[in-house]
């Protein structure tokens, strides 16, 4: 969507501070010994009494409030009777309605006790995020969003991967733009517009540049003993830096 009025813009943040306490409650309260499972039914519960209604759920009937994704899997992982362990890599990744409006946000982090690869990984793609918003303004072309991504990824030694990507938001979960690829696109022509309401969110990986599904028909892999790392937020292109709406 593209903002055409404050109200649009109270709205989105509205939904946006939502997810983004969600995703900070879920991250800090993992610890080993839980399951995937009860870590949703923090983010389920939080939502509720926010009023917001969890967007996997409502949108593609996905079975939980929230998508976590542990080790090899890189995204769209399923609640359930998994038990977190000790250094494993945690992603968590909430969307959510209020008010007819979407906001989508994550986050990656390493249970204690980290590795030191799995840190720079966590790392690396903070980092992608960060360089992504830079280039981000209104009248850029678009594939510097993947351009900023796939060099930071390069730097830190790890890789992008390919098929997972950032897209448009606000009035539905996803929506034009569709599909902005983690990597440059020397071929890709679209701009980015004032008032425009995307996500950034780089996939970064150990190994892999191509994930699967799985056979729950939700959850993505990566090869065996891939990790990978995505940190997301919603945001509103302007002419300069974008206002981003799921900071907390």
């Amino acid at each position: 969507m593209t903002i055409e009025s404050p109200s649009d813009l109270a709205a989105l943040q509205r939904i946006g501070g939502i997810v983004g306490r969600v995703r900070e409650a879920m991250l800090a309260a993992a610890v080993p010994g839980m399951t995937t499972a009860e870590l949703d039914a923090i983010g389920e519960r939080m939502l509720a009494e926010a009023g917001a209604t969890p967007a996997p759920r409502a949108v593609y009937q996905f079975p939980g409030a929230t998508c976590i994704s542990v080790n090899e899997e890189a995204a769209h992982g399923v609640p359930g009777d998994r038990v977190l362990r000790a250094g494993d890599v945690l992603n968590v990744d909430v969307s959510a309605e209020l008010d007819g409006f979407y906001a989508d946000t994550g986050g990656t982090r390493v249970l204690p006790k980290a590795s030191a690869r799995d840190t720079r990984l966590c790392h690396a793609s903070r980092t992608a995020l960060a360089e992504a918003l830079k280039v981000a303004r209104a009248g850029q072309p678009l594939n510097l969003i993947g351009k900023a991504i796939e060099a930071t990824a390069r730097r830190f030694g790890f890789r992008v991967i390919e098929n997972l990507g950032s897209h448009g938001v606000g009035r539905s979960l996803h929506e034009e733009p569709d599909h902005i690829p983690g990597y440059y696109d020397p071929t890709d022509a679209r701009v980015l517009e004032e008032g425009m309401v995307i996500t950034i969110e780089p996939f970064i990986s150990t190994r892999t540049r191509v994930v699967e599904e799985a056979g729950d028909g939700w959850t993505l892999l990566g090869a065996p003993g891939n990790r990978s790392a995505q940190y997301e937020h919603t945001l509103v292109i302007t002419r300069d830096a974008p206002i981003v709406l799921t900071l907390h």
